[in-house]
């Protein structure tokens, strides 16, 4: 993959950012272009990026990730998470580019499959999805939209994203955690918290070793929100309380998935570290920043 160029779009995001550091360490060189150098609405403006790039690989990180205001601007989250998606991966299909494009667990309607003994399990590939929201349904309309374009392309789901360089979970609760001596945080969800320096090199591994379709992405083992701000508390040894609250009390716009663990049943695609891993890392990273 050295000397391969890379279109990295929504570079200026919390992954993308992440994705263009991954792809350097790797030995190839990123085109990184931020929301405010293309728009990938505009079909021209994306089929021009890959004409002036000429890349052999992409990786869209632009999405619009507004859970709750795509119930009210349904419009301008299918621009971005639908026309948008397939803007880039028709244009990369043109070009001769695979294309990685990234999803999520709201696809999926968050009731917990069952395993032989009847105990939850982990959402895999090939389990029906079945969005209850705005922003669900606009991702999952891109998703196909993506696997449509070309065989060589891969869409990846992640989920519950928290990084160096944007809003996210911990850092609100790090935050939270100084103004306040306990924190309310719903029980009744469970998912997989994905650092984003463990998903980027993972979204660049999967054109190095040229892996296309469905694919699951996201941190190792799973639990509830308060669960992990639990943990952030602990492994941060911050002193706060978590109490439990219920999806209900948080008045939010568009629902939540109660259960979106996710795992691959793929053989050709690597497990990410567990969660917990990931949070270390990623506090460790976040001291280190603070004291440059």
């Amino acid at each position: 993959m050295s000397g391969l160029r890379l279109l990295v779009t929504g570079a200026g995001g919390m992954l993308g950012r992440d994705v263009v550091r991954a792809a350097e360490r790797a030995g190839i060189a990123p085109v990184a272009l931020t929301r405010a150098q293309l728009d990938i609405t505009d079909r021209l403006a994306v089929e021009q990026a890959f004409a002036q790039a000429q890349p052999g690989a992409a990786i869209n990180c632009a999405a619009w990730t507004d859970v709750d205001g795509a119930e009210v601007h349904r419009d301008q989250a299918h621009a971005v998470n639908v026309d948008g998606a397939a803007n880039m991966a028709r244009a990369a299909a043109r070009a001769g580019a695979a294309l990685v494009h990234i999803s999520t667990d709201y696809v999926f309607a968050g009731e917990a499959p069952l395993d032989a003994a009847g105990a939850p399990r982990a959402y895999v590939e090939s389990d029906p999805t079945g969005p209850r929201s705005v922003y669900g349904q606009t991702k999952l309309a891109g998703e196909l939209a993506v696997l449509a374009a070309s065989h060589r392309h891969a869409v990846v789901r992640s989920s519950w994203l928290f990084g160096l360089d944007g809003p996210n979970f911990v850092a609100t609760m790090l935050r939270l955690a100084q103004e306040r001596d306990a924190v309310r945080v719903v029980t009744d969800q469970v998912g997989c918290p994905t650092w984003t320096g463990h998903l980027a090199p993972a979204l660049v591994g999967l054109l190095e070793r040229e892996v296309s379709g469905l694919v699951h992405l996201a941190g190792g083992g799973h639990v509830s929100w308060n669960g992990f701000a639990e943990e952030i508390f602990r492994q941060a040894d911050v002193c706060c309380s978590v109490e439990p609250a219920g999806s209900a009390d948080m008045g939010r716009a568009a629902p939540r998935p109660a259960w979106s663990a996710l795992r691959s049943e793929r053989d050709d695609v690597l497990p990410m570290p567990d969660w917990r891993d990931g949070l270390a890392e990623y506090l460790a990273a976040r001291a280190g920043m603070m004291r440059a």
